[in-house]
């Protein structure tokens, strides 16, 4: 059975340690990775927080990168295409030996967090000996259960994912409204307060399991 599992890398143990070391206010995320072999990675890289001349240079002096490339600048974010050569023991191992799935991943100087979709429980497990065995770090901070559907790839619990789809029906999310948050509470034969509790939650692990990662969630 397909396995998900979120994990965190030290940032000095992976790609662009130099840069976040370099830049504490950047951050990067990972738009897509194309594997070509065992010793090339090129990702696609959105970074953010940083000033676009500064980053650009970093960039050229940062070890792990054998070729830069800019891709779109919208400002406040910019996308690069790079090729990594260095640091990324861990995802070469992930992406070739194990067939693993990068789903999301976001760089900062605290570390890499990374959401990876093994084929098997047993990938997980061999790619944690693999880091064992080769003195890489790899702290896995949550697994879902893919057997779960959608509550175990967004963490939600049954009542949660329930509740938000039929939110979604009712038309609670339509500008404007259709049904207000006490004539759904009634529908569902629960208090208001209940209910606002149970959205806020379920609104809160979607936010933590889909757009950002390496912040745990909570269950309610």
């Amino acid at each position: 059975m397909a396995t998900i599992a979120e994990i965190r890398i030290p940032a000095d143990e992976f790609a662009l340690s130099y840069t976040l070391d370099t830049l504490d206010e950047v951050n990067f995320e990972i738009e897509r990775i194309v594997a070509h072999d065992p010793e090339h990675i090129m990702p696609y890289v959105w970074s953010t927080g940083a000033d676009p001349d500064t980053l650009e240079a970093t960039l050229e002096d940062d070890p792990s990168i054998d070729t830069v490339e800019q891709i779109a600048d919208l400002g406040e974010e910019a996308l690069y295409q790079m090729e990594w050569i260095d640091s990324i023991e861990t995802l070469i191992h992930i992406l070739i030996e194990e067939e693993g799935t990068i789903l999301a991943s976001e760089g900062r100087q605290d570390g890499w967090f990374i959401r990876i979709l093994f084929p098997d429980r047993d990938a997980l497990s061999r790619t944690y000996d693999f880091c064992e065995e080769n003195d890489l770090s790899i702290d896995i901070q949550r697994i879902y259960n893919v057997d779960r559907g959608k509550q175990g790839r967004f963490g939600l619990t049954d009542e949660q994912e329930n509740t938000i789809a039929a939110a979604y029906e009712y038309g609670y999310y339509d500008v404007p409204r259709n049904v207000s948050l006490s004539d759904f509470a009634s529908e569902l034969d629960i208090s208001h307060q209940a209910l606002s509790e149970r959205l806020r939650r379920g609104h809160k692990t979607l936010v933590e399991n889909t757009v950002i990662v390496g912040r745990g969630g909570e269950e309610g």
